[in-house]
């Protein structure tokens, strides 16, 4: 009589669950997407102002490969690794943010001082490099809360005031934003006591209110953003330009590498203010879709943040997600006109060093939450 063999049993813990795949995959598709667009937006002006029309695609590919680098490495190593480190490194990150001020180290452009130059790597932008180990270490902190003594919650607390601080300074007011909401939705979703909550929501609402009343830029930037229109050549041409080359766009857009607003007209069209150039040349479905990627990209972290084995990695999940469809959505608020400007570029698409090699870092613990799902 013949037999037959037992179902082989399904592992307890599959290293590259459905979660996972989704994630990396959505990835991929994401910063190919963006790197695409980079070399369409940024060809022009490079040709002008350097001679070489892919001086900035070139080196947005190199710093993705590095980003990528470190996004293989962080989907392979278990988070409760990182974790005794994660300390360190926030106030590593920290002084790098602070250095920024210091004659000397801190190169400004455009009025702000947000880069620094180490002589010995190049240019870095410090408040960038800081979101992952914000998210790593507030993930330690808030993830057990309840555990810590009280010295060492006080402690860190204040140290992520001064990281938020040493940001706003620079200034770098949307930055501070994304940092400071991304905490304290994580500390809201560790359950922190509400007085709390409310205490730091009030104390973050008060400094960004002296922070538009004290600079000038900051409140002009405000009042062209509740009427472009009335000042399209001063403080609302920026706006004024984005809308027209999302307007132009119509339903399926002049087609790639065709958009006219990133001839000279549309400023900073390769950095904050890209996905104008994206929405001219691909309209309002191709806006869409972009916007479905980043509704999917929410959709499977939310299912690794409901399925984590504990409630650290939990937030990993959940600041990541922040920072990264957060900050997208933001910046999409800004360049349509329906949130004040802010200077905050699009993850994974707008060019920066330092901005593509964060995302990718944060990709990276997000897949590794993701593998770690039971």
């Amino acid at each position: 009589m013949a037999t037959t063999s037992a179902p082989a049993a399904k592992p307890l813990w599959d290293p590259w669950n459905a979660e996972a795949r989704w994630l990396r995959w959505l990835t991929l598709v994401w910063l190919g997407m963006g790197l695409a667009m980079l070399f369409s937006a940024s060809y022009p002006v490079a040709q002008q102002t350097t001679g070489d029309g892919l001086y900035f695609f070139k080196r947005q590919v190199l710093w993705s490969g590095l980003g990528l680098v470190c996004f293989t490495i962080l989907v392979r190593i278990p988070l409760q690794r990182w974790f005794p480190w994660a300390g360190i490194l926030c106030l590593l990150g920290i002084g790098l943010v602070w250095a920024t001020h210091v004659p000397g180290l801190g190169v400004s452009r455009l009025d702000a001082s947000r880069w620094l130059d180490l002589k010995v790597i190049p240019i870095i932008q410090p408040a960038e490099l800081l979101k992952p180990l914000l998210v790593l270490q507030g993930s330690w902190v808030f993830g057990r809360w309840f555990y810590h003594p009280l010295w060492f919650r006080g402690v860190w607390v204040g140290l992520f005031a001064l990281a938020l601080l040493g940001i706003l300074i620079q200034p770098n007011l949307g930055t501070t934003a994304i940092c400071g909401l991304t905490l304290w939705v994580m500390a809201w979703t560790a359950g922190l006591p509400l007085f709390t909550l409310l205490a730091t929501a009030g104390l973050g609402i008060l400094a960004a209110g002296v922070s538009i009343l004290s600079k000038d830029y900051q409140r002009r930037r405000i009042l062209a953003f509740l009427d472009p229109w009335g000042n399209a050549q001063g403080d609302g041409y920026q706006l004024v330009q984005s809308l027209l080359a999302i307007g132009s766009g119509g339903w399926w857009g002049k087609g790639y590498g065709l958009s006219l607003q990133k001839l000279f007209y549309l400023p900073i069209q390769y950095t904050d203010f890209i996905f104008a150039v994206y929405a001219e040349e691909f309209g309002l479905v191709g806006s869409l879709f972009f916007l479905v990627l980043l509704g999917s990209y929410t959709w499977v972290s939310l299912r690794v943040m409901w399925r984590c084995p504990d409630l650290p990695t939990r937030l990993v999940a959940c600041g990541c997600l922040m920072v990264l469809v957060g900050q997208a959505l933001l910046n999409i608020g800004v360049v349509s006109g329906m949130l004040p400007t802010t200077g905050v570029p699009l993850p994974l698409v707008s060019y920066g060093g330092s901005s593509i090699l964060s995302a990718l870092i944060m990709a990276g613990l997000l897949v590794r939450a993701a593998r770690e799902v039971g």
